[in-house]
């Protein structure tokens, strides 16, 4: 049995300008996943969640997920890129999440 791990990235559906977030870079986002994994998941229902930032409050997110390996080079990508998101998404962070998982 392998050992494998669940990596998350949320996003915001809105920039903090109160603009939508086009979809062409929710879709980007997806594909560069896909492309590097094979396969990703995107949640595209609205995650209802907030949080709150020098008294402006922040809601409304996307989730996508990719489970691979749980192997160092899979965590470097996931830490390398989280700059560029933060630029694409106009964010101050991108929260980036891993959970091991246990597939049966």
């Amino acid at each position: 049995m392998s050992t494998l791990r669940r990596y998350e990235i949320l996003v915001p559906l809105v920039f903090n300008d109160g603009k939508p977030v086009p979809e062409e870079l929710l879709a980007q986002t997806f594909a560069e996943l896909r492309d590097r994994f094979g396969a990703a998941s995107w949640e595209t229902q609205v995650l209802r969640g907030s949080w709150e930032h020098e008294g402006t409050t922040y809601e409304n997110f996307t989730r996508f997920f990719v489970d691979v390996a749980d192997d160092p080079e899979h965590r470097k990508f996931f830490t390398e890129p989280k700059d560029k998101l933060k630029v694409r998404f106009n964010q101050l962070d991108v929260w980036i999440t891993s959970h091991p998982m246990d597939v049966i």
